[in-house]
């Protein structure tokens, strides 16, 4: 029988049974539900998570497999009440589909939709907003004891994948609720192991005794007990008790930060999650619980199962197949042209290594890995981490490349500050998803680098404004070994531009000029770029000179330091100068205007800067948010001529 003959067969079986997912609106309406029918309702739960993502693209593999996850917490919790915190929120769609949002999920990551995490504005069923790992923790942890100091009952449910556990702040989280014991539960969505059929039976088993309140009464009297013992006969029973408990669970290090281990568990299977979330709901222990529950990346959904990436991220796709819808590119990316450059530039040298943040294929260090096994180092969710082992590589003559997502770096500013620039050691940063960022909305748009790197001593900024100076940028980095150095680039195509066959090393702090201005300066238009927003200079540029305006366009390539002989050279023969940047205030602009006032330039010409807008963007097309953002050629063209 054919795939297209089966799926028809599944959905003829399915059309005559009711459908319980459509008699749910909000999680309330499912808590009358029997097991054998939340099992049900768990598979329609996912048949429209594939459906709906099928349709508009986003975060598909995460969702699957918390699907039964989704249907246990909320059919045994009395959420909004009780909080149901996700973390990342990337694997939120099923849970939105729950909770009042179903009739919008097919709006999901587009411009006006829902956002492709939780959201507080959306929903009160999203009590934190994340994009971000690793938080879920330390604001749960806020929420239990806000609920204790105003003498509330609810309980408070974090979900945290494995992959966000490598964050040192999930552990600095659970060491304060170890040591505040609150009421907190956490369950750890483990997706990197399989429950093998050995230690199957016994794994369900084990899990759901510890969990009962009869266990439960019975360790907390023992521990009333233990305690009137004398130390030597005290310290024997605790450590007894502490080998069962590692015996039966595997959960010693959750255990020493002082939280009650259950698991691991089935996470699939709802006979095993409903009656251990229905015990600790109705357990009287009061302190941090850990329930470890293994689950699959795309489960339930063969192409996803399948796929090496578990189809994580994914554009439209074939329900059928799984073939995905993706545009041919007619350029390369510059997440490619960056790695195929390092790649260029290690191959003849051998102190160059690269470094990320759990993000290798994200940042195109996947291809670097390839090339370089040896000297590729991914090192989890740990971006603090991965910038001050990026110092003590520098420390012995090794070139470190850091590529991480703009906005991710700002979780490591500090070590940026402290551990690289005030020793001066030359760590190259690769700014990856600078600018907007379309459909992943402002918790991933990179707009506040520039800004928060110029104001750093020894700091060097450059931005290229195709691939082809990206690749100029990639050797200048490497070349550099006076102190940090780090380039921004957007996500997405670059212009299509000819490459050349390798990067030249360029001056540092020297921009160039793309097109002179013809005529006289009281007509003279000066447009200076920096970054990718070149290319809408050159179309304003044409449109402006066929109204009779001079237009020069200039390429910063660097924000610091500043090219000051072409900033004079601009200001002096113009009446009129923009500054063009795909960042915030407070940025490229800002440091010109600053330069020009200290020589007083500002007199002799009009000068105004163009940069993102002071507010968080939604989510849209990137086209749509830098028309949002007035960073296009009309209205370079507009602020001219108002």
């Amino acid at each position: 029988m054919t795939a297209e003959k089966q799926l028809s067969s599944a959905q003829s079986e399915k059309a005559q049974t009711k459908s319980l997912l459509d008699s749910v609106t909000y999680p309330a309406d499912m808590r009358g539900f029997s097991d054998a029918e939340l099992k049900q309702l768990a598979d329609e739960l996912r048949d429209e998570t594939v459906d709906a993502v099928s349709q508009t693209g986003g975060h598909l593999g995460a969702g699957l497999g918390v699907v039964e996850l989704t249907v246990a917490i909320h059919a045994v919790f009395n959420t909004p009440e009780d909080r149901l915190i996700w973390d990342v929120g990337h694997q939120c769609y099923p849970h939105k589909i729950l909770t009042g949002r179903r009739d919008r999920i097919r709006t999901i990551r587009q411009g006006g939709g829902l956002s492709g995490f939780t959201r507080r504005a959306e929903s009160e069923y999203d009590p934190f907003g994340a994009a971000h790992s690793s938080t879920s923790i330390s604001a749960g942890l806020g929420m239990a004891v806000a609920r204790d100091l105003s003498g509330k009952d609810n309980d408070v449910i974090c979900v945290i994948g494995d992959g966000s556990m490598s964050a040192g702040m999930a552990y600095e989280a659970m060491n304060n609720a170890g040591d505040l014991k609150s009421r907190l539960i956490v369950i750890l969505n483990d997706n990197d192991m399989s429950i093998s059929p050995p230690v199957g039976a016994l794994s369900r088993y084990l899990p759901k005794l510890v969990s009962s309140r009869r266990y439960l009464m019975a360790r907390e009297t023992g521990k009333k007990i233990t305690e009137i013992l004398p130390p030597p006969l005290r310290h024997a029973a605790k450590r007894a008790e502490e080998s069962a408990r590692v015996a039966m669970g595997h959960g010693s290090l959750f255990e020493e930060m002082g939280f009650y281990y259950i698991g691991p568990v089935d996470g699939h299977n709802l006979d095993h999650l409903l009656p251990i979330l229905r015990n600790i709901r109705d357990s009287e222990h009061r302190g941090p619980v850990l329930i470890h529950a293994l689950t699959q990346k795309g489960k339930g959904y063969a192409p996803a199962e399948n796929s090496a990436d578990k189809m994580h991220g994914v554009a439209k796709f074939d329900v059928v197949t799984g073939d995905q819808k993706k545009p041919k590119s007619l350029a390369p990316s510059y997440t490619k042209t960056f790695a195929q450059s390092l790649i260029a530039e290690a191959r003849n040298d051998e102190k160059i290594v690269g470094i990320t943040a759990a993000m290798d294929s994200g940042t195109g260090m996947d291809l670097f890995s390839h090339a370089f096994p040896d000297r590729m180092f991914d090192v989890g969710i740990a971006e603090q981490h991965a910038v001050t082992f990026a110092a003590g590589l520098a420390t012995e003559g090794y070139k470190p490349f850091v590529a991480i997502y703009s906005t991710f770096l700002q979780r490591a500013y500090d070590q940026v500050v402290h551990d690289v620039c005030i020793q001066n050691l030359p760590v190259r940063f690769a700014m990856d998803r600078a600018g907007l960022v379309g459909a992943d909305g402002c918790t991933h748009a990179g707009a506040f680098d520039i800004a928060y790197l110029a104001c750093l001593p020894n700091m060097v900024l450059m931005a290229p404004s195709d691939e082809a100076e990206l690749m100029h940028m990639v050797a200048t980095a490497a070349a550099y070994d006076d102190g940090p150095i780090a380039f921004r680039y957007p996500r997405g195509e670059g212009t299509g531009i000819d490459l050349p066959e390798t990067g030249k090393v360029l001056e540092i702090g020297k921009g160039r000029i793309i097109k002179k201005a013809t005529g006289v300066k009281d007509n003279a238009i000066a447009l200076l770029s920096y970054g990718t927003r070149l290319e809408e200079c050159q179309k304003a540029a044409a449109t402006l000179e066929e109204q009779g305006h001079g237009v020069t366009v200039a390429d910063a390539r660097f924000a610091k330091p500043l090219d000051t002989d072409l900033i004079k050279q601009l200001a002096t023969q113009h009446s009129t100068l923009i500054t063009i940047e795909e960042g915030s205030r407070g940025g490229f602009g800002s440091l010109v205007l600053e330069h020009m006032n200290n020589e007083s330039l500002l007199g002799e010409c009009r000068v105004k800067t163009l940069h993102l807008p002071d507010l968080f963007q939604d989510q849209d097309s990137p086209g749509k948010q830098y028309e949002e953002a007035k960073l296009t050629a009309a209205d370079i063209i507009k602020a001219i001529t108002e």
